[in-house]
C-alpha cells in the first residue's frame, strides 16, 4: 500500500560558523561572581572525605588515615558489643549472616538515614537499632565546611549450632 506524503516539514537552515580575517573579534567581559551565594556541598562518601568525622575517643589522632582507622575500629567494637547475635539463632538462621548497613553522619555529627539489608527483616531492625545508638561525632569537613558523610558497614557474624 502506498501512503501519500502530505506532511510539510519545515526546513532548518544551519548557519555557517566559519569566520574570515575581516570579522571583528568581540572581547567577552569578565562575569562577576555572585556575592553571598553559598556553595552547597553534597554528602561525601567516607572513603574520599577531606577530613573524616571524629568518633569520640579518636580526637588525639592527627591525620585522616589514623582517624579513619580509629573510627572504623570503634564502630566495629560498638556494634560487636551491642548487637544481639542470638537473634539469628532465635529466628532459626544458621551459618554466616551478613547485614549491609549504610548511614549518614550529618553536618552536625548525628547519625541519620540508616538503611540496612539482611536475609531477615528482624536482623535489619536490630542493625538499625544498634547504629541508632552510636554517639554523636565531630562532623566531617569538606572544603572547610561541615558536611554529611555516608558510611557503609557490613555486619558479619557466624551462627553457632
Amino acid at each position: 500500500e502506498i501512503v501519500e506524503d502530505d506532511v510539510e516539514i519545515e526546513e532548518v537552515i544551519i548557519e555557517d560558523t566559519e569566520t574570515d580575517e575581516q570579522e571583528e573579534i568581540v572581547e567577552i567581559e569578565e562575569v562577576a561572581e555572585e556575592v553571598g551565594v553559598e556553595e552547597v556541598i553534597a554528602d561525601v562518601p567516607f572513603a574520599i572525605i577531606e577530613n573524616v568525622p571524629i568518633y569520640p575517643g579518636c580526637e588525639d589522632k592527627k591525620n585522616n588515615a589514623d582517624r579513619k582507622k580509629c573510627m572504623s575500629e570503634k564502630i566495629t567494637k560498638f556494634v560487636n558489643r551491642e548487637f544481639n547475635t542470638g537473634l539469628a539463632q532465635e529466628l532459626g538462621l544458621d551459618g554466616k549472616q551478613k547485614i549491609s548497613v549504610q548511614f549518614k553522619i550529618d553536618s552536625k555529627g548525628n547519625v541519620v538515614g540508616i538503611k540496612s539489608k539482611a536475609k531477615h527483616p528482624r536482623l535489619q531492625t536490630e542493625a538499625a537499632r544498634v547504629i541508632n545508638k552510636l554517639p554523636a561525632m565531630t562532623p566531617g569537613m569538606q572544603r572547610g565546611k561541615p558536611v554529611g558523610v555516608i558510611y557503609a558497614l557490613p555486619i558479619i557474624f557466624q551462627v553457632q549450632d
